[in-house]
């Protein structure tokens, strides 16, 4: 069953899990967005749920491939997320694009831009 050994839950928790390793401001936006997707998809259908369960389970790969390559880097900035192609938005019901709206205007905000240097407590 998508989702590992524990299901959904052990799902949701690897992906908050996950989200700490992101710098402040996305870690707070993935960590709201999770919490409500997987609270509005409780009482899905079988069919679905394993949709859903595999779409974030190959996020958490993604994202998980990213926070490595992170760690692996010295200077450059990580760009964690993908972009979205024009035949995978064709896919996408109104209410997912609403959605991905909403999510881009939250990541946009001003206020929401942090910049994050790893190495600043660690020199000498």
């Amino acid at each position: 069953m998508p989702g590992g050994p524990a299901g959904p839950r052990g799902l949701y928790r690897r992906l908050l899990r996950l989200h700490r390793a992101l710098p402040p401001a996305l870690r707070e936006l993935g960590d709201r967005y999770v919490r409500e997707e997987f609270r509005k998809h409780k009482a899905a259908g079988p069919a679905e749920a394993q949709r859903f369960l595999r779409e974030w389970e190959n996020y958490a790969a993604l994202i998980r491939q990213q926070i490595n390559e992170d760690k692996q880097k010295s200077r450059e900035k990580t760009v964690f997320g993908i972009q979205l192609t024009e035949e995978k938005l064709n896919d996408f019901r109104d209410e997912q694009i609403g959605q991905l709206k909403e999510l881009m205007d939250e990541a946009t905000k001003p206020h929401k831009k942090i910049t994050v240097s790893k190495d600043s407590e660690h020199k000498s």
